[in-house]
């Protein structure tokens, strides 16, 4: 444990999105990457915190190289704290990891020069560059009342819960299975008017009572990704963070926020999507691309993919 005056607060520099940087945001991804290092399994990290996928294991750890090794088999990708604006308020926050398998036509000669060095980093850095239905297994840490681990390896979501006594996670929601519908949304309803006219038409149906259900939903919306998506697995709803004016291609990461948090409700027999189609299939063009998305109760996603049936942006 590191002394408040050291976690809280805000580095003096921004990540490559531009946003301020928590200091626990940087001492988050330092911890992982550190982590993810001696695991011997990782090929390639992406990583929000980075401006572009790194080596794990330099030779100077000043540097921040792509590792290109082909004894290595996965690629790593995460948000190392979401929600970290909301640290200073004490609100949970979360980690979000996915995994995919490293490509094995990345291979990399070390006599290489120049040019022909850039063009073999470049097939190799495509290993962080795979759509959501090449995951093979996804995850997330709450950090909240007790600490929570949701995973799958792509058969069932299964949670586990912290026992500090022993100091090992314990399976304690085995087998998650989201309800199949809800009467819960959990979106930042200040925005509404920002929304694509189908997703405004859907939430104002839910909310008074005129949606396919006929329930009048509720909202419950803490503004931390991990959180919302953690109560939304167990007691169902739909959280979503839509396309608007502002923000025509969404503003939650593909690769590590978006992607893998729609294979956990996926494999908890829920829906995910962009409302112009599954989040799973989108494929990224560069780390950091943003996308819509709203997850959650399988009928309740479908009324909203069924609104956009025939809409064009």
């Amino acid at each position: 444990q590191l002394p408040s005056s050291e976690t809280l607060g805000y580095e003096s520099n921004n990540n490559v999105q531009g946003e301020d940087q928590n200091k626990l945001d940087v001492i988050s991804n330092r911890i992982l990457k550190r982590a993810l290092r001696f695991t011997g399994k990782l090929g390639v990290l992406a990583s929000e915190e980075e401006d572009t996928p790194i080596d794990l294991m330099p030779d100077n750890p000043k540097t921040q190289d792509i590792l290109i090794d082909e004894g290595e088999k996965y690629v790593a990708v995460f948000d190392p704290l979401d929600g970290s604006s909301n640290v200073d308020a004490g609100i949970p926050t979360g980690t979000i990891i996915g995994i995919y398998e490293h490509d094995e036509s990345c291979s990399f000669d070390y006599d290489c020069y120049g040019d022909d060095c850039t063009e073999q980093e470049a097939l190799c850095l495509a290993n962080t560059l795979q759509p959501g239905i090449n995951l093979v297994s996804a995850a997330y840490c709450l950090y909240s009342s007790s600490t929570f681990l949701v995973l799958t390896l792509g058969s069932g979501t299964y949670g586990f819960t912290l026992d500090e006594q022993i100091g090992e996670f314990v399976l304690t929601h085995p087998n998650i299975k989201i309800p199949e519908s809800s009467s819960v949304m959990s979106f930042n309803e200040a925005n509404t008017h920002l929304w694509d006219p189908p997703m405004q038409e859907v939430a104002e149906k839910w909310k008074d009572g005129k949606g396919k259900s006929g329930e009048t939903f509720k909202s419950r919306y803490i503004g931390s990704m991990v959180a919302d998506v953690h109560r939304t697995l167990l007691t169902g709803g739909v959280f979503g963070y839509p396309a608007d004016i502002n923000n025509p291609n969404g503003k939650l990461r593909l690769l590590y926020e978006a992607a893998p948090m729609s294979y956990l409700v996926e494999q908890a027999g829920g829906l995910s999507t962009t409302g112009m189609g599954r989040v799973m299939e989108v494929v990224p063009e560069v780390v950091h691309q943003r996308v819509p998305i709203m997850l959650g109760s399988k009928n309740d996603v479908q009324e909203i993919i069924d609104a956009y049936k025939g809409w064009d942006r």
